[in-house]
């Protein structure tokens, strides 16, 4: 079966039983695409002009991307490729004034590498995808703790709750790599939603959230 990313878990919400039957069926013979205006690779030039920004703290990061799709635009003679530099220069421009402070501990922070042999989850027998932007420790009080980001973007957004799907599964990789050597501080597992601006913390969603959030994605094993 192909590994499921968080934007496909959020597609089985809402379908009923026989629709989720077939994605599933699908997710068995499906090979990984690039997307046509919701996936990662679509929105690639502002999601790492802002994971940069975020890492090294610095804006002029943002400043070299927008002269880079500027240039980008002009020269560019397909709609479909001038759309998209286009939507991703519209992100990059919308957060050059944004904070990002605020989605980081006031304290000094060690990046961590993320083997890609990690990055799938068994969550009740699917293999879910996780790949946050980040990951992070820091010394809290005495206390080592660790934390992540997840930038996400796709066309018109995410829901709220959609979005609080990202910071579950962020936690879940963490607990499931790091909890023996670290807290896992929830209030700094964050998903952030490019197009919209809109943010969620692991230390927001309901308790009764959390573990409902698969149930209620409704997943059903089929044979292969």
């Amino acid at each position: 079966m192909e590994k499921i990313t968080v934007k496909k878990l959020i597609e089985f919400r809402g379908k009923n039983d026989k629709t989720k039957i077939t994605l599933v069926k699908n997710l068995n013979k499906e090979k990984t695409k690039s997307a046509d205006g919701s996936g990662g690779d679509y929105w690639i030039s502002c999601l790492s002009a802002i994971r940069n920004t975020f890492k090294y703290g610095n804006a002029n990061l943002l400043d070299e991307k927008i002269e880079l799709l500027e240039d980008k635009i002009r020269v560019e003679e397909d709609k479909k490729n001038k759309d998209q530099f286009q939507r991703n220069l519209d992100i990059v421009n919308n957060f050059k004034d944004y904070d990002f402070q605020h989605l980081k501990p006031n304290a000094d922070l060690t990046f961590l590498t993320q083997p890609k042999d990690r990055a799938i989850l068994n969550i009740k027998g699917f293999p879910i995808e996780a790949k946050p932007c980040h990951i992070f420790t820091f010394s809290n009080n005495n206390s080592e703790e660790i934390a992540g980001i997840w930038f996400v973007a796709q066309i018109n957004g995410f829901k709220k709750s959609e979005l609080g799907m990202f910071a579950d599964i962020l936690y879940r990789y963490l607990d499931k790599h790091y909890s023996k050597d670290f807290y896992i501080n929830p209030d700094y597992c964050i998903a952030v939603d490019l197009y919209n601006g809109q943010e969620a913390n692991y230390a927001e969603i309901p308790t009764s959230a959390r573990l409902s959030t698969f149930s209620g994605a409704r997943l059903h094993r089929v044979p292969t």
